[in-house]
């Protein structure tokens, strides 16, 4: 099976990241990794909120954007 980057598999968990931060994490097996995405999207919402005043996701979109290239660059 081709689990290097590029992969099918890193493309899938990329994908998934890309709408949920560390869930493409989650699905390579990288408990720890999909934990700190998810947080990290979290927290950068509620600072993008709070500074914002509105409902804006721009740091859930950024953290998210991160975490894709995580998840695609992954080499087991």
């Amino acid at each position: 099976m081709n689990s290097g980057q590029g992969s099918t598999g890193n493309v899938i968990a990329a994908l998934c990241s890309l709408f949920i931060p560390g869930l493409g994490q989650l699905i390579q097996g990288r408990l720890l990794s999909a934990l700190f995405w998810l947080v990290s999207a979290c927290i950068a919402f509620a600072v993008t909120w709070l500074l914002t005043l509105s409902l804006l996701p721009f740091g859930w979109f950024l953290a998210s954007v991160f975490s894709c290239i995580s998840a695609a660059r992954y080499r087991s």
